[in-house]
């Protein structure tokens, strides 16, 4: 249906489209830039709604985007493509009707995210332009008209489904009327509970990590080297060394708080900032631009090595710890407030929480690699012996433990085991229910023409022909 296929479409490529690959992102610019660079398709009409064309330029690049991100189309595309743009332009209609506006540094933040990652994967600003064939500040206002767009769209939907409630009652009549080849198959589900210790970085390695940035700081301010040359060549942080530490403009929420806080005060372009300490390690910075409330920064960033040594010594704490649990001196849920240093997990009984679905459930694959290695070889009510993981948000070695609370099965979906994803199957499907209903209703009220060549169509929705009688 073509609904579903909106909503997926709208949800995954607008409103969530910073998870796209950034090889999706370049491949969906290039081709807006191709479409609306040759003059021979872009003034050719093939929809109109209300006042608002749709040119066979927006159809062909929908298209391209569509099948470089392996998105399936049920039907014949030039049908389902324009029929999508007009119910998004129906959309856009009612978000002018209800003035909808939405936050412009969310917007510029998340462009500003999309164009460092441009940079970043392409190597510098003539190459973007040259790759796509489009000036940087052309680039920046397609990415800008996009991304407002969906939000806008995005809040209309909102709007409309906010009263969606799903009872206990609601989830079983909408189960129980599933079709057995509609329920979905779940994976093998495990819940976690961690506790887990950062070793002592050696005093000595934290003044040997701040002499180096002191070291680098005097050359630039010397005058002696340029500040994003030693980024490129010193810099630890993977995601801007190569642009010579550059971030690209982004707001203060964006920086760890104690990076922030020296970033936005910085007011000399040529100068360099004290060393910060943050949750990743040590920087210094040097300010590029202010733009309103948002700032754009080079940093080198040095993280202190924690030594073989320090693990052991770690391991060894852990291990009498261990060996306590074993003998049910205490549970591990007394002892993680008091051990734990995971600010995460601490305060919660050391539960892990599944940040792509928000629950407790994880999919072995969703795990962290070492403690998904660890809990395959558990029983439920199992605690590990300590072991080294990665800090998969600090990228530093840790000591931890881990206790497999519970291990499901792979299954087909039911009530008593998947209620989460149940609940939001059916509050899915209702919202569908109602954004259909409303597109319906909204095309009885919109003038549309439908182009000779492109009205041979069986459309999702009914009402798009009636002009043409």
């Amino acid at each position: 249906m073509l609904i579903d296929f909106f909503v997926y479409s709208l949800d995954i490529i607008l409103v969530k489209f910073k998870f796209l690959s950034i090889f999706i992102i370049l491949l969906a610019v290039a081709f807006v830039a191709f479409a609306k660079g040759n003059d021979n398709v872009a003034e050719e009409v093939a929809w109109m709604v209300g006042d608002q064309p749709i040119y066979k330029s927006e159809i062909e690049e929908q298209y391209q985007q569509m099948l470089y991100e392996g998105t399936r189309i049920n039907g014949d595309p030039y049908c389902v493509i324009p029929e999508l743009i007009a119910v998004q332009k129906l959309f856009l209609h009612q978000a002018d009707i209800d003035t909808v506006e939405v936050s412009e540094p969310m917007v510029q933040s998340q462009v500003d995210n999309y164009i460092s990652n441009l940079l970043q994967h392409i190597g510098s600003k003539e190459k973007v332009e040259e790759y796509l064939r489009k000036p940087l500040p052309e680039i920046r206002e397609g990415l800008t008209e996009q991304i407002r767009n969906g939000e806008r769209i995005r809040q209309v939907q909102d709007g409309l489904t906010k009263s969606v409630k799903a009872t206990p009652s609601d989830i079983r009549r909408y189960f129980n009327k599933l079709e057995q080849d509609s329920i979905p198959n779940v994976p093998l589900q495990v819940e976690v509970q961690i506790v887990s210790i950062n070793p002592t970085i050696p005093r000595q390695e934290i003044e040997d990590v701040k002499a180096r940035l002191r070291d680098y700081s005097d050359r630039v301010n010397r005058g002696e080297s340029q500040f994003s040359t030693l980024a490129i060549m010193y810099s630890e942080d993977p995601g801007s060394s190569s642009r010579g530490g550059e971030l690209g403009f982004a707001g203060r929420s964006t920086f760890d708080p104690e990076f922030a806080a020296v970033a936005f005060n910085l007011n000399d372009t040529k100068k360099v900032s004290k060393i910060v300490e943050s949750q990743f390690g040590f920087h210094i910075i040097q300010l590029i631009e202010k733009r309103g409330d948002r700032v754009n920064v080079r940093h080198i960033l040095l993280k202190p090595k924690v030594s073989s040594t320090d693990l052991e010594k770690a391991i060894e704490r852990y291990d009498s710890v261990y060996q306590d649990l074993k003998e049910g001196k205490f549970t591990f849920e007394e002892v993680t407030p008091y051990i734990s240093q995971d600010k995460d997990t601490r305060n919660n009984r050391g539960v892990m929480i599944n940040d792509h679905t928000g629950t407790t459930k994880f999919e072995m694959a969703q795990l962290p690699q070492e403690v998904a290695i660890v809990v395959n070889e558990m029983e439920v009510g199992d605690i590990s012996k300590p072991f080294i993981m990665k800090d998969p948000k600090r990228d530093r070695d840790i000591v931890a433990m881990v206790k497999l609370t519970s291990r499901t099965p792979a299954h087909r979906a039911n009530i008593s085991d998947d209620y989460q994803l149940i609940k939001g199957m059916y509050e899915a499907s209702r919202k569908q229910e109602i954004l259909k209903e409303w597109i319906e209703k909204k095309i009885k009220n919109t003038y549309v023409r439908i182009e000779e060549g492109w009205n041979e169509c069986e459309f999702e929705h009914e009402g798009w022909m009636k002009t043409r009688k």
